[in-house]
């Protein structure tokens, strides 16, 4: 039986029915446009059972997993299977597009960096002995077999939630042709076009970067009939010392917040896996970051 915060919650609107659950420390949902309530809850638990998977497999706060097999490999070959294989090597694919701004071998930086309420920053030499451990390149990865450097460790978790919601739209297409929109906490994909011919309304929150924590205000409506669309930034996650503001947007060449990065960047693109990496990189990239997406050519949201 799942915890009861991943319990499936099914509510019936207007036009589509919306099923809830909790998975990936995020709120999710699926609306589907259908009348059929006992249809509604097998997509809803669809949904939810393959979340939930993905997390279980992929998480690096669990310790039955790949992903823990590998960060507690002590340097041995880890054999792995062909899913997981295929997400390593398109977290090597993204880290050479990136020139190495996107590793996920970064995630040892959070054993300096906290962003959980904690507003202690870190010495530069911490940071400094933790680059050691960074770097897809010093990674022994040949096809199904992976082998980190003692002390070295992956996280997916820049690329699972996309993953996720690109996973479960295209399980829940093979079940149905009704306008289906997927939001795993504001990773989205649509399906295709309601059957009034217009998309689902989604909107763009915009932060409000202030110590009292202020809700967020939706700033942009935008209509989604097809295809994913994706979210970066630091609007919940940073710390403020001394009035000087770090992100939690890391440049894992340097260990450092990215210096001038957008409060936000909303991409749309044909999956959710492509709209969310392209968000990442244009985060990364700071100041450039509306000159990064301008040549991908693909619509995007950035705020300042």
């Amino acid at each position: 039986m799942p915890p009861a915060a991943q319990a499936l919650q099914v509510e019936q609107h207007d036009d589509y029915f919306c099923c809830r659950f909790q998975a990936m420390a995020s709120p999710c949902e699926i609306l589907i446009e259908t009348a059929d309530r006992q249809l509604a809850g097998q997509l809803g638990q669809l949904a939810r059972d393959e979340a939930v998977r993905i997390e279980h497999k992929f998480s690096r706060y669990r310790d039955d997993n790949i992903v823990h097999q590998i960060n507690h490999s002590h340097g041995t070959m880890v054999e792995v299977d062909d899913e997981t294989a295929d997400l390593l090597d398109y977290a090597g694919f993204c880290y050479e597009l990136s020139e190495g701004l996107f590793d996920i071998s970064s995630g040892v930086l959070g054993q300096a960096w906290r962003f959980d309420g904690h507003t202690a920053v870190p010495d530069s030499a911490s940071i400094k002995q933790l680059l050691c451990y960074i770097g897809w390149d010093k990674v022994n990865w040949s096809r199904p077999w992976l082998a980190l450097n003692d002390g070295m460790q992956i996280d997916l978790g820049g690329i699972g939630k996309e993953y996720a919601v690109d996973r479960v739209a295209g399980l829940v297409q093979q079940q149905t042709d009704c306008s289906v929109l997927i939001n795993f906490g504001g990773d989205l994909y649509s399906s295709r076009a309601r059957q009034t011919g217009k998309g689902w309304h989604i909107g763009i929150e915009q932060p409000e970067y202030t110590q009292s924590n202020k809700p967020m205000l939706a700033n942009k409506l935008l209509e989604i009939s097809s295809g994913g669309l994706a979210t970066s930034g630091d609007a919940r996650r940073h710390i403020i010392k001394d009035g000087q503001r770090y992100g939690h947007i890391l440049n894992p060449l340097t260990g450092w917040p990215v210096v001038g990065a957008p409060c936000s960047v909303s991409v749309a693109a044909a999956s959710c896996t492509e709209a969310g990496i392209l968000a990442t990189l244009a985060m990364l990239q700071g100041e450039q970051a509306e000159a990064f997406l301008d040549t991908q050519q693909v619509p995007y949201w950035v705020v300042r």
